[in-house]
Formats: C-alpha cells, sequence, structure tokens
C-alpha cells in the first residue's frame, strides 16, 4: 500500500457546559458531540526517505509546521520509527475557527491513516491517547456515533445510537480564537459573575436515543453562545434559521458556526435557497 484517501468530518456541539477551571490551566467541561456528513479530505502517500512530512493544502496557510498533523506525525515517528517520508494532500472543506473541530478531526485522521498506511496495528484506545498528547478535542474524533465527553474532553462515553436529521451551517464573516474565548469566560468566573447553566444535558441524551428531534432542539446549550462578542449577529442568524422551519439553532464550540437543525429535508433545502447568497452557508446531514 503506497497511499490511503480518509475523510476528517466536523462536529457540532448539541450541549457543552464548562464546570470546573483546573490548576493546570485547562477547562473540565460536559458536552454531547455528534458528528456531521461535512468533512475535509486527506490523501496520504508514501515517500521515499527516513523522515519528513510535506503538507499540500487548497488552504496555503496549513501548509506548515503549525498545522496539527505535522506535529502528529513526529510524535508517531518519535515511537515508530519504520515510518517513512510522507506526503498529505489536505483538501479543506470545514471552516476554520468555527467550532466544527476540523483541525481536531483531521488529526485524528491523520494518525488512522499512518496506522492503516504503516500496519501499526494501534488500538482505537492506543490512538487516543496520542491524540490527546496533541489536543483535548482529539480522542472524541476517533469515535463516529454521538458521544458525551467530560474532563477536559477525553472521558468518552458513547451514546450507543444514531439519529438522522438534516443541517443547514452558516459561516458568519467573523471567526472566533478557543483560547480568547476561554478567557472570556475565565474573567466572569474570576468576577463571580453569573454564567447562565441549564444542567440539561441528560434530555438531549434522552432524545438522541429515542430519535426525537424535537426534544434535542428544545434543550440545545452552548455556553460559549452569550458570550461571544458578536452576539447580535448570531441571534439574529438563528431568528433567521427558526423563522424557516429549524426545530433548533445554536451556536457550535467556541464559535463562530450557528447550526439549524430540520427535521423535514425540504424545509432544510429551501432555508438553503433562501440564504446561500446571504451566508457562507453549508448543508448536510447527522452522521
Amino acid at each position: 500500500m503506497q497511499g490511503v484517501y480518509k475523510k476528517a468530518r466536523a462536529k457540532i456541539n448539541l450541549y457543552l457546559e464548562i464546570t470546573n477551571k483546573r490548576d493546570d490551566g485547562y477547562h473540565d467541561i460536559e458536552s454531547i458531540f455528534q458528528k456531521i456528513n461535512l468533512y475535509d479530505e486527506l490523501y496520504i502517500e508514501k515517500l521515499f526517505g527516513h523522515s519528513g512530512i510535506e503538507i499540500k493544502s487548497n488552504n496555503r496557510s496549513l501548509e506548515n509546521s503549525k498545522n496539527i498533523i505535522y506535529k502528529a506525525y513526529y510524535r508517531l515517528k518519535m515511537e515508530f520509527p519504520q515510518i517513512t517520508r510522507v506526503k498529505v494532500i489536505l483538501k479543506k472543506n470545514i471552516p476554520m475557527q468555527a467550532g466544527l473541530g476540523g483541525g481536531s478531526s483531521d488529526c485524528a485522521t491523520f494518525i488512522e491513516g499512518i496506522n492503516k498506511l504503516f500496519n501499526l496495528k494501534l488500538t482505537k484506545e492506543k490512538m487516543k491517547k496520542i491524540g490527546k498528547e496533541l489536543g483535548a478535542d482529539i480522542p472524541s474524533m476517533f469515535h463516529e456515533k454521538p458521544l458525551i465527553a467530560r474532563g477536559i474532553g477525553e472521558i468518552i462515553e458513547e451514546i450507543n445510537d444514531t439519529i438522522k436529521y438534516y443541517l443547514i451551517v452558516i459561516k458568519p464573516n467573523f471567526s472566533c480564537s478557543t483560547k480568547e474565548m476561554y478567557k472570556k469566560i475565565d474573567k466572569k468566573m474570576e468576577n463571580k459573575k453569573e454564567i447562565e447553566t441549564k444542567n440539561n444535558m441528560q434530555e438531549i441524551k434522552k432524545g438522541i436515543i429515542n430519535k426525537n428531534i424535537k426534544k434535542i432542539s428544545e434543550n440545545l446549550y452552548n455556553v460559549f453562545e452569550k458570550n461571544v462578542g458578536n452576539l447580535k449577529e448570531i441571534m439574529k442568524i438563528k431568528k433567521e434559521l427558526l423563522g424557516l422551519g429549524a426545530n433548533g439553532a445554536l451556536m457550535t464550540g467556541s464559535g463562530s458556526c450557528i447550526y439549524g437543525i430540520f427535521e423535514n429535508k425540504n424545509q432544510a433545502k429551501n432555508a438553503y435557497k433562501k440564504m446561500q447568497e446571504k451566508y457562507e452557508i453549508y448543508y448536510t446531514i447527522s452522521k
């Protein structure tokens, strides 16, 4: 085998809460992740030579050593010296700094690809352990089913079910830095300002198990949403999605993408048509 092609799927957060700031600077969270059928594409090819990685992408800003794929390669090479030089062709389709987990998904998918290409025989748990060293969100990206993530994101409870709904995902004309968004939350905590919580994660879990899209949509929650600097724009987009038939709408991750959940496929496609001239927009389905 000289090459492997893989899809790196995005995720949305149906629920996201910060439960604690730890002494090490990280934050404990509770979240429900759902993979969606919006994905980056990776082709990984063996090259001659003992070490090194070449990254080619339709987004030139990713062709450097700051790319988490680059870091993953050298972490794997350190433990598995039989890994040769590789070339990665990355077609970036998932918006960046958008709360969709694109970078984390690319990293997890790259680890899976190297495992297959070089027959490393790594278990999922071993790959997740390596992923955790590179980023808190990465372990969850090795799962395809909806899941609950706790701790810094590495404690995972897979919800042993799937649910299908239609999604409109909108990338507004601003991006969000995860680091800066956490700083905003920290400042509120330090000043003892109240942060709204809903504590309804279990209701969303029940909704997934019972395939009840209405229950999921009624309980969507993201602690970051009310703390984003462009809240008026977020709320405007949510209102538009709900007005076009979405069962629920929410900002995902630390922002800035907003998604609408639709039970009805035709309503979702109609919303896409009506909003596509105004926004960077994606029509997709839950995975």
